[in-house]
């Protein structure tokens, strides 16, 4: 798996894996563990494992004619039903089929466009593929937007998955490239060393705009600072809350003293959103900072930063 990130937007616990090249490049596996019913249908369960962490689930209906995808759970184990289930895939395969999704996972509403783009070759390390081309959009819900291209060969299963996603005014948030790179074969679980809860919950970073490089250091005339958080292992519905503290500013204000708070909801465990706090009418004084990013009540992530000349 290769992962691509926006501009500013680093997974903090896959920091030391990012190549020369900016991008993350990790091992995925995918494992089909069983069977499991699904609202009284019978389904084979597909997992991602990365990193010793069964990362996605997608349960999957196989009938004569299509690919039904019926559930799926995210880190956190919480199944999402797909309500009605969601074709993924027509047998035959034909070019310039195309179709449309609408229903709920979970309690979120959401919109899929599917096409069969072309017949083509392709090539990943396992070998050179006759493939069908599928495109899936993602119309609802958006922001952020995401396209994702895959890549099936009959009897065989998707050889490439290129997924990007995008913010409103069109920015990277990130790609995502797998690629298979042997072929199936039978073998033990991978064996899973983590669970969601014991994962970093989000990380953030601090930048002098909405999409500048992370710093630790502003000038006191800085108009406003932004934190922007990723989720890792959010559970829907967590409130985010971001409290600003004056921790040192000599006399202009006491010791820790707190500057602004606000809050946000998480839509799911990769949530992502961007805290605020404004210049004061007579600038920052200069001294000593920290963000404080709470999940519920829980401190999860600590900011430290400066305010100097």
């Amino acid at each position: 798996m290769t992962q691509e990130f926006g501009e500013g937007v680093r997974p903090s616990e896959a920091a030391d894996k990012i190549g020369a090249d900016g991008k993350l490049h990790l091992p995925v596996s995918i494992f089909v563990a069983g069977t499991e019913k699904i609202n009284g249908a019978e389904t084979i369960r597909y997992e991602m494992h990365r990193q010793g962490v069964v990362s996605l689930v997608e349960y999957l209906a196989v009938t004569g004619d299509a690919v039904m995808a019926m559930a799926r759970a995210g880190e956190d184990g919480e199944i999402s039903k797909l309500a009605p289930p969601a074709r993924i895939l027509t047998f035959p395969v034909r070019v310039g089929d195309k179709w449309n999704y609408k229903g709920k996972a979970g309690d979120v509403e959401t919109e899929q466009d599917y096409e069969v783009v072309t017949q083509e070759a392709v090539n990943v390390p396992a070998g050179k593929f006759d493939a069908f081309h599928l495109r899936l959009t993602q119309v609802s819900p958006i922001p952020p937007k995401v396209v994702e291209d895959r890549w099936f060969v009959p009897n065989l299963g998707y050889v490439k998955i290129a997924t990007e996603m995008t913010l409103g005014d069109g920015r990277l948030l990130q790609r995502i490239n797998l690629e298979l790179k042997e072929g199936p074969k039978a073998g033990e679980r991978p064996s899973v060393s983590a669970t969601a809860a014991e994962k970093k919950p989000l990380h953030a970073t601090l930048a002098k705009d909405l999409t500048g490089e992370p710093i630790t250091t502003f000038p006191p005339d800085h108009p406003k600072i932004y934190a922007r958080w990723q989720g890792e292992a959010l559970q829907k519905g967590d409130k985010i809350r971001s409290v600003w503290i004056a921790e040192d500013v000599g006399d202009v204000a006491p010791r820790n003293y707190k500057l602004d708070e606000a809050a946000s909801t998480a839509d799911g465990p990769r949530a992502f959103g961007t805290f605020t706090v404004t210049k004061p009418t007579k600038g920052w004084p200069v001294g000593k900072y920290r963000l404080e990013i709470y999940q519920g009540d829980k401190l999860v992530e600590t900011l430290k930063f400066e305010i100097a000349k």
